[in-house]
């Protein structure tokens, strides 16, 4: 049991868009609206995305960036809070919250995209010149 476990978490940490498409089809299954089954896909997928981005990062180039990605999410958070206070005076912490959360969602998905399609053609380039 504990092996098949473990198995299913390395699967949904090393394929985080699996996890977003299970989260949106449940909960497309259980009625709830295609906005906010989307919106609770991508929240949980954030979390998946703080693992698996630093991970990936550490397997491809041997570098660790767990640190330097937790900064820059609260430096993005401090970011977000000045400008709605110098925008809106009141700050509402709820819409901050989610807001923040999901421009993290938006960034770390990107920056997954990116470092599979650059390990891809990295193992790819790999691969020709052994060859």
């Amino acid at each position: 049991m504990k092996d098949i476990l473990h198995i299913i978490i390395s699967i949904i940490i090393f394929c985080p868009i699996l996890l977003f498409a299970i989260v949106y089809v449940i909960g497309r299954k259980v009625k709830i609206r295609g906005t906010h089954a989307f919106g609770a896909a991508s929240d949980v997928t954030t979390v998946c995305l703080f693992f698996s981005v630093p991970l990936a990062i550490g397997v491809l180039w041997s570098v660790n960036v767990g640190a330097i990605l937790v900064i820059l999410a609260l430096m993005m958070a401090m970011i977000f809070t000045y400008i709605d206070w110098r925008t809106k005076k009141e700050i509402e912490v709820k819409p901050l919250l989610i807001k923040i959360w999901r421009f993290q969602f938006l960034i770390l998905s990107a920056a997954y995209i990116v470092i599979c399609i650059v390990g891809v053609i990295q193992s790819v380039l790999e691969y020709l010149l052994v060859v």
